[in-house]
């Protein structure tokens, strides 16, 4: 059952209201922060927040209207917008919600047969994690179907040769509910966002191997998707929201305030945890370069590429029909020019253009921005895959894989 969070008394009576969902994320603390600390009232928009226990349901309370907009996971829009899991319903992602975050956790055996064989053979993580399941039955924990958690650990194990169905087995299993299931021995491991894999290791049930920034450096990880019928109803509120946003990017962002934000999302109306479980996930924790960014490296930008490259990992592992026009979707939810709108009233630097190479740089570089260029960290794959949104392969049906039978 869903909690509902309590309004901000602020302006409640005259602004336009937004229901936003969210699940016990880390990555969610932009959205919790402008909410409690006051920026979407400021902004004028009256914000409720339903903390959600999984994705399927944030996607059925997008779907069906109980929702305005959500803290998602950009393959479950897409999914969503598509009607591949229920009822169709339009999308917008006009602003990006953070990098990085997500690990990929193990119990404790598996983990240290992982680093043993390492060590021995001298393997990387993912080719070391190879030989060992290909010597056991292993089952994995994924946070939905259509997730960047099971793009993300797909991606990484085929880098290994491993195939999810041949080689191990992917469940679903909701975020709040891994650590559970990894204690229990349901799952041998998952793939799933902060502040899980530490949750995990403090319980000494698991130990973290690899995080998302491991798979691809500054992983682009949720995003804040708004009901279309809405967004068109109500631009100067969408507007308005995109700058409380902003501004809790900003704050969260900050290594000096990650102990007030730990402190916040610890409350028990959101994760009812020990707040130093959350704190080692935020900017400057025990997390170091694998910790959530909300803000540096253009974080909260809404990448088409980003979107065309979830969309075509989609389509290898047969999670959307191969027909789709990739580009035209990727086009049509991702909204770079509602950011910019949000985003020049603040005087907040944003990029001229909405589609660039992913993968093409191993070092800091700098990327044009408006009014100012935006300082960007590397964004290489662990493969040293560039993924070129213009040579995009177009895969047919009959090479298309079955992979939702596969969980």
């Amino acid at each position: 059952m869903s909690e509902i969070v309590s309004l901000s008394a602020a302006r409640k009576s005259a602004a336009p209201k937004m229901r936003i969902g969210l699940l016990h994320l880390t990555d969610g603390a932009p959205v919790m922060v402008a909410h409690e600390f006051g920026f979407f009232a400021e902004e004028g928009v009256e914000t409720e927040l339903f903390v959600e226990p999984s994705w399927a349901n944030i996607a059925d309370k997008l779907a069906f209207g109980f929702l305005d907009a959500a803290v998602i996971v950009p393959p479950l829009a897409f999914a969503v917008q598509l009607g591949l899991r229920g009822a169709i319903q339009p999308l917008l992602i006009p602003s990006a919600i953070n990098a990085r975050g997500s690990t990929i956790t193990l119990n404790n055996a598996l983990a240290r047969e992982t680093h043993d064989q390492a060590a021995r053979k001298d393997l990387s993580t993912v080719e070391a994690l190879a030989a060992v399941l290909r010597s056991r039955h292993a089952t994995l924990g994924i946070v939905h179907a259509y997730s960047t958690h099971n793009l993300y650990l797909r991606y990484w194990l085929a880098t290994a040769g491993i195939e999810a169905g041949r080689d191990v087995k992917l469940t679903v299993v909701p975020p709040a509910r891994a650590v559970e299931a990894l204690t229990s021995g349901q799952i041998s491991g998952f793939c799933a966002g902060a502040p899980w894999g530490e949750v995990a290791r403090r319980a000494g049930a698991g130990a973290t191997i690899a995080t998302s920034h491991d798979i691809w450096a500054h992983a682009p990880e949720k995003a804040f998707a708004v009901r279309a019928r809405w967004a068109e109803e109500q631009p100067q509120a969408l507007n308005a929201a995109l700058r409380a946003l902003l501004r809790a990017a900003k704050f969260c962002d900050a290594p000096e305030n990650a102990s007030y934000t730990a402190a916040l999302l610890a409350r028990r109306r959101y994760f009812a945890l020990d707040s130093h479980a959350i704190l080692a996930s935020l900017p400057g924790g025990a997390m170091g370069d694998g910790a959530c960014v909300f803000y540096r490296g253009a974080s909260t930008f809404p990448w088409r590429s980003h979107g065309l490259w979830f969309l075509n990992e989609m389509r290898r592992w047969s999670l959307v029909d191969p027909a789709v026009d990739l580009h035209d979707l990727a086009t049509r939810v991702y909204r770079p020019d509602l950011y910019r709108g949000a985003a020049a009233a603040m005087e907040v630097p944003a990029p001229t253009v909405d589609w660039k190479d992913e993968g093409a740089h191993d070092a800091a570089w700098t990327l044009e921005a408006v009014p100012q260029p935006i300082p960007m960290p590397a964004d290489r794959f662990c493969d040293g895959t560039v993924f070129v949104p213009e040579k995009i392969p177009a895969l047919g049906d009959a090479a298309a894989k079955s992979a939702l039978h596969k969980f």
